[in-house]
């Protein structure tokens, strides 16, 4: 069986490198000719709303999925005429623009930030009079890493703000007092199983993902089953297949939904090696109605993303329990170009050991 895909960046070739033991064959389409996937797996080279690539796409793929949320969503709906895509159209759309997000989340009862819609200047300073700063005020497409947002914490700020970001749909969001960012990956199947993996913590710095860990020290069972249960809400209303990323605040011992990601995700590449199952291989089960695999922890684990510089191999590679996964990306500033996996048996040995893995990686350790 071929699985096609839109996109072949490094998700789309882990996809593949999860699949090729399965016996599937993988086919990309994306307009970069040096996209990391289509070093491994046959690619289409065009634009993805191409009428023509995504005919070629569905002509030699059985099922079409994608690896990143900005696609177009009229390329997904004619795929869908042609060829079974998933995850649903409908999520995609959804994902694509944070204001509908945060109304499908208020629709099922998940918890979010207080926001407004603002769509030009006098609009701006509306939703501050209800909001209240700090805020944050976001493009309400495109936009991810931390792109296409402006904090807000001064009246003076305002009018710089808009200058910066306006001229296009925005979003305006309060400020949550978080005390952290944890994510859930839960992946569901054309049969309707689902299984989710344990919450993992986040840390940032200039708004891109820089490590996180799993399980999300603490092991509150109650924030386990308040994500679980959005999980299970929005996996449910979307009729969904393949693996869901749900980003939330902690706030005061609360979950508050921040965005989706109906795909696989950044804060999930531990599950290479520190699950039973990888997020990879669980979301092609997903997508072809296969059994799912065991989202179980093979122990406590790590993963630290290697942003615009490779350290070291040799160094990385004496580090115990770490595997290094390279992309085949050029280096660039702010470019994600591969990431480490740690696993131990147990907090202290991993801490001991990513540590070993941040005196390697520069703006690791100072990520919130």
């Amino acid at each position: 069986m071929t699985v096609g895909v839109l996109g072949a960046g490094q998700l789309g070739r882990m996809l593949a490198l999860a699949g090729y033991p399965l016996g599937l064959d993988f086919v990309f389409l994306d307009p970069a000719r040096d996209a990391a996937a289509g070093r491994i797996a046959p690619q289409i080279a065009g634009a993805f709303d191409d009428p023509d690539c995504l005919r070629e796409l569905a002509r030699r793929a059985e099922v079409v999925t994608y690896e990143f949320e900005n696609v177009p969503a009229r390329a997904v709906q004619l795929l869908a005429g042609l060829v079974p895509v998933r995850p649903p159209s409908e999520a995609l759309a959804f994902s694509q623009d944070r204001l509908a997000e945060k109304r499908l989340f208020r629709e099922l009862g998940i918890p979010t930030v207080e926001f407004a819609e603002v769509n030009d200047l006098p609009g701006l300073r509306s939703a501050i009079a209800r909001l209240g700063l700090p805020a944050i005020l976001k493009a309400r497409r495109e936009g991810y890493d931390g792109k296409g947002q402006v904090l807000l914490e001064r009246e003076e700020e305002v009018e710089a703000a808009w200058s910066r970001a306006g001229g296009r749909p925005l979003l305006l969001e309060s400020a949550a007092p978080f005390a952290r960012e944890v994510s859930l990956l839960g992946v569901r199947s054309t049969r309707g199983e689902t299984s989710f993996y344990p919450l993992v913590e986040n840390h940032h710095a200039d708004g891109i993902l820089r490590w996180s860990l799993a399980p999300a020290p603490g092991g509150d069972t109650d924030l386990a089953a308040q994500a679980s249960e959005a999980g299970e809400r929005l996996m449910a209303r979307l009729g969904y297949a393949g693996v869901l990323a749900v980003e939330f605040f902690e706030v005061e011992g609360r979950l508050i939904a921040n965005e989706m990601a109906p795909r696989v995700h950044n804060s999930g590449h531990w599950t290479i090696e520190g699950a039973e199952t990888s997020q990879f291989e669980n979301h092609l089960r997903a997508i072809l109605g296969l059994p799912l695999g065991s989202t179980a922890l093979r122990g406590r684990c790590a993963m630290v993303n290697l942003v615009g510089d490779i350290p070291p191999l040799e160094a990385l590679m004496t580090v115990p329990g770490a595997r290094v996964h390279l992309y085949g990306k050029q280096v660039r500033p702010g470019r994600k170009v591969g990431h480490v996996t740690v696993v131990a048996s147990d907090e202290p040995t991993l801490r001991s050991r990513l540590g070993r893995v941040f005196d390697l990686v520069p703006g690791a350790r100072a990520a919130r």
